[in-house]
């Protein structure tokens, strides 16, 4: 592989953006330079006026499915996906995949099922479901980049909920270990069946904010009395938001993820039917929507990643509209920069906040030490993206197994035109290897 040099007027790079060249050798990067520096030797790739040179994007929450539902999603399907939405690394979560990710052997047949199929990089979950805290040490100790838990019911059989009891439990162990636990928070005391019928008010009013308030707050009493690190995923709720400036005021080890759905959509504009909109917690008001944002500029809020659960067009019941009856995720993998970008376009936000709190920020979550960063010694992963260029989503284009999204006929801004893994473009064959914690 010969030697690059990227040549950006326009690239983000220590928080800011600014004219450089990156200097590319071996796929890692080697020097940022000026922007006429010499090349020296490297061939060069000029990256145009109207484009953006950008650390490649981190995404560490997408459901993959793959073995055992790979007709929901595949790996070569949502990594392809990933990569055209200028995502060069992915974490993958540990359940809807059969067997789910609970234990060694099962991460070894993730593995197989990943390797050679993937066209990013890609990391894996393990998962904290009841009775397997014997198995956690040799997952942490295979390299999984954390542990999954649910505290109501998953949605899958196979993948079972933690008691409060149960949640002390495996957070005393993770501590031990120095791992991540990142929980899904709502309260199932609180969540009431979703209501059969096509009106979104009737789900939405299933799923309040305190089911979420309640649990992120056990999540959060749990960690203190354990010492241990804790994460709340896909935050909804923006009445949590008091309880995490409070404990992280008072040293709790907490870090929170929101996703792009929660940041573009309000649930008033959700139309009657409309079950690709159907993701647990749900999406929720306009007000609810503008706190998110206020929190994430204000650091609140640590990073925002896809969320990314698909699954086949007859699980989310298209045919009659039933919010009761469909299955809850959002497909978007491919469309969050382009979806946060347009928010904070309108927001006065500036592309630097976008990449800490969609790669940079990620990749120091889960302990990413060469990923979601433009500096020497990381790997050369990039994203070309034109910020002002407008296009209307399809889903029958977008590269996800299942064209089922609720983004589809959504104008938005900001287009990937290329993405590239270790200093090579990523197109035809897949290239992705497979992540440990610790050595990426």
């Amino acid at each position: 592989m010969s030697p690059l040099l990227f040549r950006a007027r326009r690239a983000v790079v220590d928080g800011a953006e600014r004219a450089v060249s990156v200097r590319v050798a071996e796929g890692r990067i080697t020097a940022v330079q000026a922007f006429d520096a010499d090349a020296a030797g490297a061939e060069v790739v000029a990256i145009a006026d109207d484009e953006v040179l950008l650390p490649g994007l981190v995404d560490t929450h997408v459901h993959v499915n793959d073995p055992g539902r790979a007709e929901w999603e595949g790996f070569p399907t949502a990594t392809r996906a990933a990569a055209a939405g200028g995502i060069t690394t992915i974490l993958d979560m540990p359940l809807n995949s059969i067997p789910p990710t609970v234990d060694l052997a099962a991460l070894r047949v993730k593995q197989r099922a990943a390797r050679g199929r993937a066209h990013v990089d890609v990391g894996f979950w393990g998962g904290a479901v009841p009775g397997n805290v014997p198995d956690l040490a040799a997952l942490h100790e295979a390299g999984v980049f954390g542990f999954k838990c649910f505290l109501l019911d998953s949605g899958v059989a196979e993948f079972g909920h933690l008691s409060s009891g149960e949640l002390a439990e495996h957070l005393r162990r993770t501590a031990e270990l120095d791992a991540l636990l990142i929980a899904h928070a709502e309260d199932g005391e609180i969540v009431e069946p979703a209501p059969h019928g096509r009106d979104y008010a009737g789900f939405l009013a299933s799923r309040p904010r305190s089911a979420e308030d309640s649990a992120i707050a056990a999540v959060i009493a749990a960690a203190a009395a354990t010492g241990a690190r804790a994460h709340i995923v896909h935050l909804s709720s923006s009445d949590a938001l008091p309880l995490v400036v409070a404990a992280k005021a008072d040293g709790i080890r907490l870090t929170v993820e929101t996703c792009p759905h929660y940041l573009t959509f309000a649930s008033e504009e959700v139309p009657d039917g409309a079950t690709q909109f159907k993701c647990c917690p749900p999406i929720r008001e306009a007000d609810n929507r503008e706190a998110l944002w206020q929190a994430l500029r204000e650091g609140v809020i640590d990073v925002v990643v896809s969320d990314h659960s698909p699954c086949t067009p007859e699980l989310k019941r298209l045919d009659n509209g039933d919010f009761g009856e469909a299955w809850g995720g959002v497909s978007s993998v491919q469309l969050g920069l382009p979806a946060v970008w347009t928010g904070a376009v309108e927001r006065g936000i500036g592309l630097p906040e976008v990449v800490s709190w969609m790669a940079s920020g990620p990749a120091r979550l889960v302990g990413l030490r060469h990923k979601g960063t433009i500096a020497p010694g990381f790997d050369a992963d990039f994203a070309v993206f034109a910020p002002d260029e407008l296009f209307d989503v399809d889903a029958r284009r977008l590269h996800h197994r299942n064209p089922v999204t609720p983004y589809h006929g959504r104008k938005l801004r900001g287009v990937v035109r290329s993405t590239w893994l270790r200093g090579t473009p990523v197109a035809g064959d897949p290239r992705g290897v497979l992540l440990e914690r610790g050595t990426a």
